[in-house]
């Protein structure tokens, strides 16, 4: 059970139940993650959406984009986000195996998939100034300047969710991952 209450928002007509009913439209339901931020902090949802519709407008891929999240919230700790995103990149097309591969450090046999990997794991487990070295490799792997503020924006969307569900300890509502 999840710390923060969730209210019943398909019959409210205020901000968080607009929200609710246009994830609910477009997903077909409403992620338990998205239901608490609506509940609380229906800006802070609409905002998140928002950046995630840039992202989805850009030019990372999907599977790129469900990548980045998943080390992410793979190194972070947040079950629920790895949940979401495992079962997400599946959905864009990514194998179980490859999936695994990449939460266990292992290379996935592609190889700017694998420089991808690598560079936001290396973000998310260190502070201070990317790398010269780490700069060079992910430029030579073939990702452009604007793709390496999508990347950003990614890191960025993903960390709210991540500490968002630590608090909340958000009940899992996607398929478990071994």
């Amino acid at each position: 059970m999840s710390r923060l209450s969730v209210q019943n928002l398909e019959s409210d007509t205020g901000p968080s139940g607009q929200i609710y009913a246009q994830i609910k439209k477009a997903a077909g339901s409403v992620p338990n993650a998205y239901a608490a931020v609506a509940t609380h902090g229906p800006a802070a949802l609409k905002s998140m959406l928002a950046a995630d519709a840039v992202l989805a407008a850009g030019t990372l891929t999907k599977r790129d984009r469900e990548v980045i999240k998943l080390v992410i919230s793979d190194v972070a700790g947040c079950d629920y986000c790895v949940a979401a995103h495992h079962h997400l990149a599946k959905l864009a097309g990514m194998k179980p195996e490859e999936l695994k591969n990449i939460r266990d450090g292992k290379p996935t046999g592609e190889a700017k998939r694998d420089a991808l990997v690598g560079f936001v794991r290396k973000l998310a487990q260190s502070s201070g100034t990317v790398s010269d070295e780490d700069f060079a490799a992910i430029k030579a792997a073939g990702y452009s300047d604007t793709q390496l503020v999508e990347i950003s924006l990614a890191f960025a969307t993903i960390v709210f969710t991540n500490v968002f569900n630590r608090i909340n300890d958000t009940e899992i509502d996607f398929p478990a991952v071994a």
